[in-house]
This record gives C-alpha cells, sequence and structure tokens, in this order.
C-alpha cells in the first residue's frame, strides 16, 4: 500500500514538470539598436538588447533588457514570416513630432517577428 503511495506521487510529479517548464519557458532574442528610439513610452539609446516575452502569442509582453536589467516593457502582436531574412530587420516609424518609434523587430533565420502598436502618433 505504501509503495502504491510513492508510485502515485513519482507518476503525479513527472507529469507536472514538463508542463511547468513549458509554462515558464520565455522567449530570448538578441537585437541591435542603431538609433535613439521611443518604445511603450521609454527612450532607448542605441545599443544591444535582449528582448525578451512569454508564450506563443499572438499578444505578448516584451521586456528590452541591457546588462541584465529591464529598460522598457511594451505589449506587442507575435507573428509569423513567410520567409526567413539573412538578418536582424528594426523597422522604425517617425512620429508627428519627428521622434522615432519602434513598430517592429524581423529577427534573422527565424520566421518570427514582433510587432508593437503605433503610439505617440
Amino acid at each position: 500500500m505504501k509503495q502504491l503511495k510513492y508510485l502515485a506521487i513519482v507518476a503525479t510529479l513527472a507529469l507536472l514538470v514538463p508542463l511547468s517548464a513549458l509554462a515558464g519557458t520565455a522567449n530570448k532574442r538578441s537585437v541591435t539598436i542603431n538609433d535613439p528610439i521611443t518604445i511603450g513610452g521609454t527612450h532607448l539609446k542605441p545599443g544591444d538588447y535582449k528582448v525578451e516575452w512569454q508564450g506563443t502569442g499572438p499578444a505578448v509582453q516584451v521586456n528590452f533588457v541591457q546588462e541584465g536589467k529591464t529598460v522598457a516593457t511594451a505589449p506587442a502582436q507575435l507573428q509569423t514570416n513567410d520567409s526567413q531574412i539573412s538578418q536582424d530587420d528594426v523597422v522604425l516609424d517617425r512620429t508627428n513630432t519627428n521622434a522615432m518609434t519602434l513598430k517592429e523587430i524581423d529577427f534573422v533565420h527565424q520566421k518570427e517577428a514582433l510587432v508593437f502598436a503605433e503610439s505617440g502618433m
């Protein structure tokens, strides 16, 4: 009887561990931003950033991380591109106040793209 109880506990844990690992999986990509931009009301300087988001979309919350610190957060739509690109593509848009905002990030050798909502127009 005791062995059956332990077997049930081990079987339950064996089923739950892979599910919890999937639920906590964050998507991370690196991107270089060459121009000063605004995203989610935050100004970002040119530099290398990690972009991280949870889930498979389409609506995701994206964190911009630099030197281990989250410096900006913004909502985005995770979309699938038809073709893979050969380099990261950071798409910017100029607002009516002449500021540059981040519109989209396409990732090299991936079919994923993050499309950001227009703000500050």
